[in-house]
């Protein structure tokens, strides 16, 4: 089996990332049975799990380079990939190979049809036999710390079969409802599945309902509870477009820190991400200060708030909730200068996005709208609806390369475009400006 066969044979399976979310019937037990057969390879490393709604992608990068600074052997599993698939399965910042891969899945596919055939739990999904191959690949690396970013929710994801040293919960907001449950609480208690007794569990800054539901899962299950933002505090202190500069006072000391990415947000996920890497050191890591400085000022996490191109200024930006979306408007206002601004937007069918428009509806500049050619985008016709009725003024491109051509044709040197609403249609733009360089 070739790399291209792997990626086809998985991708055939039930892919809720490409199919509505409430059409999978989540059982945990099927995960559990796939990977019994193939010796339990989750056991094999210590894990670090982290849950939430925004910012766990980044945070498990920053958590992971950290440890890679330390000296560990460090298994990365995140989920949605931007451009490749292997992309979501790391060993200290090195993607799965091509062959690694196909090698991993020809030796999971018998293993699979065994217990699909065992009926009663209906088929495994392609999240969960990724999830089995990140796994068995840590477990062939011999990685000392696996990072696991859980997809979707917490309690029911495939990710949660491990036994974690530490958790992290990053800011959790509204997202997957149809899964997950309509009130922050509701959707926190789903978050909270991943804490479990003998591990120490961090937490971003939370709304009220959200901190009380998991200081109570915490207090059940004996487990300590760090809270990012009144245990650990951070400050910034310098910012460009290119990084900034903070201060973080943590339970062990205070760090200088210089981190590449951008956006308040960002320096919340370190912050987060230091708790979570002194969390470590009390299990019995090795990490000194120096390491969490080198950890974080190395992390890469493509798609973010991230620069494409200067004069104009070419961002792009994964926010796909309301809150998400304030965000990324105040960031913008905050780090760049410009002139005039043009945002491509477009979104995935399950998302919040009269939440979104709201927010973009108090940004100046001219908004394109389309769509990415993944199968949950949205159609055009219901984005116009939204920003029509909340009096956003729009124009419509056909697919991403149309939207950035135009976007390219408005702009001048001293203006800005960011493309955001979905992470597929960021992966889209990325690719078409590396076509153009």
């Amino acid at each position: 089996m070739d790399f291209p066969a792997a990626v086809n044979y998985i991708l055939s399976f039930a892919d809720y990332e490409r199919m509505p979310r409430s059409a999978i019937v989540f059982d945990l037990r099927r995960t559990e049975r796939l990977l019994e057969r193939l010796g339990s390879p989750q056991n094999a490393a210590k894990a670090i799990h982290i849950a939430g709604t925004k910012g766990k992608g980044s945070t498990a990068a920053m958590i992971a380079s950290i440890l890679v600074q330390s000296g560990y052997r460090t298994g990365l599993y995140t989920s949605p990939h931007l451009l490749n698939i292997r992309e979501r399965i790391q060993v200290d910042g090195q993607l799965i190979s091509e062959a690694e891969f196909a090698r991993l899945t020809e030796m999971i596919k018998p293993e699979v049809a065994t217990v699909n055939a065992g009926g009663g739990l209906g088929e495994l999904t392609t999240y969960e036999i990724l999830t089995a191959l990140a796994f068995a690949y840590f477990r062939d690396k011999k990685v000392d710390y696996q990072v696991l970013e859980v997809g979707l929710g917490g309690r029911l994801d495939a990710t949660n079969v491990v036994k974690p040293e530490v958790c992290v919960i990053t800011s959790i907001s509204y997202d997957h409802m149809e899964v997950l449950g309509d009130t922050l609480a509701e959707i926190a208690r789903e978050k909270a599945g991943i804490i479990k007794p003998g591990s120490i569990t961090v937490t971003a800054p939370q709304s009220p309902g959200a901190m009380k539901v998991l200081e109570k899962v915490c207090q059940q299950q004996e487990v300590k509870l760090v809270r990012v933002g009144r245990d650990v505090t951070w400050q910034r202190e310098s910012f460009r477009p290119e990084g900034q500069s903070f201060k973080v006072r943590g339970m062990k000391g205070e760090y200088q820190l210089r981190l590449p990415l951008i956006g308040e947000h960002q320096l919340e996920n370190a912050a987060t991400a230091v708790a979570a890497t002194e969390a470590l050191a009390e299990r019995g890591a090795r990490i000194a200060a120096e390491m969490i400085s080198r950890g974080i000022a190395s992390v890469n996490w493509p798609g973010r708030l991230q620069i494409l191109r200067q004069k104009p200024w070419i961002i792009v930006d994964g926010a796909h909730n309301g809150d998400s979306m304030q965000r990324l408007v105040a960031a913008i206002r905050q780090y760049f200068t410009f002139d005039k601004a043009t945002v491509i937007f477009g979104a995935s069918s399950d998302k919040n996005i009269a939440g979104m428009v709201n927010e973009l509806s108090s940004f100046p500049g001219k908004v394109i709208v389309t769509r990415s050619h993944h199968p949950r985008a949205v159609a055009v016709e219901r984005l116009t609806e939204e920003f029509s009725r909340q009096d956003v003024i729009f124009e419509v491109a056909a697919d991403v390369e149309s939207a950035m051509e135009r976007a390219l044709s408005l702009a001048g040197p001293a203006d800005l475009i960011c493309a955001t609403g979905s992470l597929f249609l960021v992966a889209e733009v990325m690719e078409y400006m590396r076509k153009q360089a």
